[in-house]
Formats: structure tokens, sequence, C-alpha cells
């Protein structure tokens, strides 16, 4: 499971996602799609995805879409 997990605890939160073993894998996968990264290319996932959370506009839409996403 992707390491970079730990790190989106806040926006998990400000999507009203609860991370549970249960779920963990699906949004890594989207988190892996949303970033345009084959899955399990982690390293690559996290380092497109700290580029979004850079950028405020783009944290809002990840919010949005793991929202989406998870319902």
């Amino acid at each position: 499971m992707s390491c970079y997990i730990r790190h989106l605890k806040g926006i998990f939160e400000e999507a009203g996602i609860e991370l549970t073993p249960a779920n963990k894998k699906e949004i890594d996968r989207t988190l892996h799609r949303m970033a345009g990264i084959e899955y399990k290319n982690c390293p690559a996932a996290w380092a497109q995805l700290k580029q979004y959370l850079a950028d405020e506009q783009k944290r809002r839409e990840i919010v949005i879409k793991l929202r989406e996403a998870l319902k």
C-alpha cells in the first residue's frame, strides 16, 4: 500500500472520508488515476499529487473528486 496515503490525512478529512482497511486500496487507485499515473507506481503518483496539493484550486479538485469517487 502507498506510503504517501498517511500524508493526505487532511485531504481525507476535508473530503469527509474515513480511511479504513476496506477502502484504502480503492482510495489509492483513485489517487493514481487523478495523478495520471499507472497504479502501483507510488513514487510517481506521490510526486504528482504533491504538485497538485501545492495549488489550492487543484487541492480543492482532489477533495471533490475523492468525495465523488467514494460515494
